[in-house]
């Protein structure tokens, strides 16, 4: 763990986040987190971005790729309702000496690198929280630890943005806090060609069948007003192909076709409901229309 001192005070800093994640199609959505990162002038600040939209449409995935976009190391902050503020800040724990040790959050640790840091799921957090970054988020571009008595400053590159789910939220933030996190970045679902190419991306072991049937499911449900998702749809048909597999069957046929099909409806009233289990219950008598 890197350490760096601030003021004679000791920090240990956490490690940036390196996963899998590919941003396809709606290219104009990095474009858009990325004009909100740039500065254009001396007097100039980067923007702090919010990314809304339903779940599983890919918000993290877009900040992610974006922050990798700029080649930086890229810091990732899970939210929740039980997060305090020293949890964004520095959290005091015990050594194996028994001495206190100042361990940095994602959130400073990307502030001193130079980094990018993510809060994910911004609105699960309490307005007590989100003002303890109040003076990060404005021109001040400092937080404040009480736990630690320092005052962090950001390093120059450092660049943040949050997402947040167009749901209930947990909490309400004040206006204080909205006004700080623009602009606003709405992410919809992808259109069929650029949802296909997500599914073949995160499941490039299915067959095209497959993949052809949730992304009608998916299409019919984005027409019909429904919440779900590309994520929702990875996850129906990765269980439909355990399904198949462990079975040892193929598809070669239309009995096959139909199998899969019951698979794919199996999978989705487990996932999801017994609503998005009707739209492959439509597809079966499809099946059994064509024999």
């Amino acid at each position: 763990m890197e350490k760096i001192s601030i003021d004679d005070v000791e920090l240990h800093l956490s490690a940036p986040d390196d996963v899998s994640m590919s941003w396809i199609g709606q290219e104009d959505l990095v474009t858009q987190v990325l004009a909100a990162w740039l500065v254009i002038g001396e007097d100039d600040l980067p923007l702090s971005p919010r990314l809304l939209g339903k779940p599983g449409v890919g918000k993290t995935t877009l900040a992610y790729h974006a922050g990798r976009c700029l080649t930086r190391s890229v810091y990732l902050f899970q939210a929740t309702m039980d997060t305090r503020p020293e949890d964004l800040i520095v959290t005091p724990v015990i050594s194996e000496q028994g001495k206190i040790k100042y361990v940095a959050s994602p959130v400073v640790s990307a502030m001193i690198k130079g980094g990018v840091a993510i809060i994910d799921e911004g609105n699960r957090m309490s307005e007590k929280s989100w003002a303890s970054l109040a003076p990060l988020l404005d021109s001040r571009r400092y937080v404040e630890s009480i736990v630690a008595g320092i005052k962090i400053k950001a390093h120059p590159n450092f660049r943040f943005c949050t997402t947040m789910n167009d749901d209930a939220s947990t909490f309400e933030l004040p206006e204080y806090i909205h006004s700080r996190l623009q602009p606003q970045i709405y992410i919809d679902f992808p259109e069929r060609d650029e949802e296909l190419l997500i599914l073949k991306s995160n499941l490039p072991f299915a067959d095209n069948e497959i993949l052809e049937y949730v992304v009608e499911f998916l299409q019919t449900a984005h027409e019909a007003n429904e919440r779900y998702s590309v994520r929702d749809g990875i996850n129906i048909a990765r269980y439909a192909l355990k399904r198949l597999v462990e079975s040892g069957e193929r598809l070669i046929s239309t009995d096959r076709k139909k199998r899969t099909a019951q698979y794919l409806k199996e999978a989705s009233s487990m996932i999801l409901d017994t609503t998005a289990s009707e739209y492959f219950k439509a597809m079966i008598n499809d099946i059994d229309r064509e024999k």
